[in-house]
C-alpha cells in the first residue's frame, strides 16, 4: 500500500467514526484556484503581513496603497473558480457528513461550489462596506468606479498576491483616487476582518454552537496560525473531540491532532468524498457545482 492510499484510508476511517464533522478551512483550499496563500510550510509569512485595520482607517496613504493594489489584483479573485477541495466539501455536505463549514477564507469559493451550511468567519472580499452608514456594495461595481477614476492604474500588470492584492513595487500612490460612500461620503472598506479587527460576535457564537453539536473536527488547508480560527480547535480539544487535519506543513495545533494528513488538500478531500458514496467510485473531480 502506498503512502497516499494509507493516508486516505485513515482519513476515511476518521470520517466514518465521526459522521457529523465541524470543518474549518483555510487558504490551502484555494491555492488550486489560483489564489496565493500567506504562509510557507513552516507556518511563517511568505511576505509582509497584511494591512491592519488601524493602518487602513487611520492613514490616507495606506488606504490609497491598499486600493491601488486591489484594483490591479481584483481580477484574480473575480475569475477564481472552485477547486477540488471546495467541490469535495460541498459533496460531503450533501451526503450529510458536515454539520458546519467554517472558513477563514474570504473568496466565497465554498459558496460557489455549493456548500450551504457555511460561516465566512472573516467576511467576504466580494463586498465593500461603508464604515459610517453600513451600506454594502458589490466589489465588482466598486471595481468599475476604481477603474474610471484611475485609468492609468487599470493598465498595470503585477504578480497576484493573497486575497485580491497585487505586488506593486516602486509606485507613487499619492495621486490614487479612492472613492467614498456614494450615500454618505463615508470611508469604504472591504467587508472582511482585517488584522487588529474583531470577528463579529454572532459569527463566533454560531460557530461555537455548531462545534458543540459536532462529533469531530476536520481542518483543511490551514496552518491555524491566526487565533480567530485556532481557538475553535483549542475548544474542540478541551471538549475531548477528535481533530484531524489535512495540511501541507506545520500547524499551530499539531500537538492537539488525532490525525494529520500531509497531502494536497484537494486530492485528499476528493478521495474522501468519493468514499462516502456507494462503491467509492464517484468521480468528484468531474462534478463541479459552480
Amino acid at each position: 500500500m502506498d503512502a497516499f492510499s494509507d493516508a486516505s484510508d485513515k482519513l476515511a476511517e476518521f470520517a466514518n467514526r465521526h459522521p457529523r464533522l465541524f470543518v474549518l478551512t483555510g487558504a490551502g483550499c484555494s491555492t488550486d484556484s489560483g489564489i496565493p496563500d500567506y504562509r510557507d510550510a513552516n507556518g511563517d509569512w511568505k511576505r509582509p503581513s497584511p494591512v491592519t485595520f488601524q493602518a487602513f482607517t487611520g492613514d490616507d496613504a495606506t488606504r490609497r496603497r491598499y486600493w491601488a493594489r486591489s484594483l490591479v489584483g481584483w481580477p484574480t479573485m473575480a475569475f477564481a473558480r472552485p477547486g477540488a477541495a471546495h467541490r469535495a466539501l460541498a459533496d460531503l455536505e450533501k451526503a450529510g457528513r458536515i454539520g458546519l463549514l467554517l472558513t477563514q477564507n474570504v473568496d466565497g469559493l465554498h459558496d460557489a461550489a455549493g456548500s450551504r451550511r457555511t460561516i465566512d468567519l472573516h467576511g467576504r472580499i466580494d463586498t465593500v462596506r461603508c464604515l459610517a452608514c453600513e451600506t454594502r456594495t458589490p466589489r465588482a461595481e466598486f471595481q468599475v468606479e476604481l477603474r474610471r477614476r484611475n485609468p492609468r492604474w487599470a493598465e498595470l500588470e503585477a504578480r497576484a498576491a493573497p486575497d485580491g492584492d497585487a505586488d506593486l513595487e516602486g509606485q507613487d500612490f499619492a495621486a490614487f483616487d479612492v472613492p467614498t460612500c456614494p450615500k454618505c461620503g463615508g470611508m469604504l472598506k472591504p467587508d472582511v476582518v482585517f488584522f487588529g479587527e474583531s470577528v463579529p460576535r454572532d459569527r463566533v457564537a454560531a460557530a461555537f454552537a455548531a462545534l458543540d453539536e459536532a462529533d469531530a473536527v476536520l481542518v483543511a488547508g490551514s496552518s491555524l496560525m491566526v487565533y480567530s480560527g485556532y481557538r475553535f480547535v483549542q475548544a474542540a480539544a478541551a471538549a475531548g473531540k477528535p481533530i484531524a487535519a489535512v495540511n501541507l506543513g506545520r500547524t499551530r495545533a499539531d500537538a492537539l491532532l488525532t490525525l494529520k494528513i500531509e497531502k494536497p488538500v484537494g486530492e485528499a478531500l476528493a478521495d474522501l468524498a468519493a468514499r462516502c458514496f456507494s462503491g467509492g467510485t464517484r468521480d468528484v473531480e468531474q462534478h463541479p457545482h459552480a
